[in-house]
């Protein structure tokens, strides 16, 4: 993958450093890393989640979202100059500076994922999730265990998101094909479902070189979780609109 995608790169790791720790410390201190990474992803989808139903149930997200104007925008694009802000400011933030950027991530993305509420049946929200997060696991799992080096697949798999998002955009304001749509949703899955088990095996990776750094694991998996819990949320937004059931 680029280097500019590359976590170990962007925040000051050495990926030809060694890290001379005994087997059975290693194993257990990479145990509470990964352990880590997927505590903070989880509360982040929690977060989202109950803040999504929330919005929804106070009526605000019909009155926000279909009230036109600006505000809607704002909760939309704001995530987004958040990932930015994280991924390109990491080594100049705190580790409290970005526990709060991922918190207040994972707030605005509740606000965003309302209309989901809006759009589709509780059951078809509830049964989606569900099957995203057995595929999630068992991608991950894979990604942690498999010897395979997966390396190769960042450049192809960002090339896709970018074609994704390009995709997307004439899709909403040129072509406006149902067809197309479901298309798109089918390839998002897939390309987010590698990139769950690419990214797994990146943040396992990067545990060598922050593993005697406090600080360093910390903004690690803090990096991590955001990556993961970016995985998991696209494949459920991709897999809902391909087969959710609307209101």
């Amino acid at each position: 993958m680029a280097n500019q995608f590359d976590e170990r790169t962007r925040m000051g790791f050495d990926p030809a450093a060694t890290t001379s720790v005994p087997r059975a410390a290693r194993d257990a201190g990479l145990r509470k890393y990964m352990l880590s990474v997927y505590n903070y992803m989880a509360s982040g989808v929690l977060l989202t989640g109950i803040v999504a139903m929330l919005f929804y149930s106070s009526g605000m997200a019909a009155s926000v979202f279909m009230g036109g104007g600006i505000l809607p925008w704002v909760i939309i694009l704001s995530p987004l100059a958040i990932i930015f802000a994280m991924s390109f400011g990491q080594n100049r933030m705190s580790t409290g500076t970005l526990q709060l950027m991922f918190w207040g991530f994972a707030t605005l993305m509740g606000l965003s994922m309302s209309t989901i509420f809006l759009r589709y049946t509780g059951i078809s929200i509830a049964q989606t999730f569900f099957a995203v997060t057995a595929a999630f696991a068992g991608l991950s799992l894979w990604g942690y265990t498999t010897k395979k080096d997966l390396s190769g697949w960042g450049t192809f798999l960002i090339m896709g998101v970018v074609g994704l998002l390009v995709a997307m955009l004439l899709n909403a304001f040129v072509f406006q094909s149902g067809a197309m749509s479901l298309a798109i949703s089918a390839i998002g899955v897939l390309i987010f479902a590698g990139l769950t088990a690419y990214d797994t095996q990146k943040i396992k990776s990067i545990y060598n070189y922050v593993a005697r750094d406090a600080n360093l694991m910390q903004r690690a998996i803090i990096m991590g979780a955001l990556n993961l819990y970016l995985d998991f949320i696209n494949m459920f937004q991709f897999l809902l609109s391909f087969m959710g059931s609307q209101e």
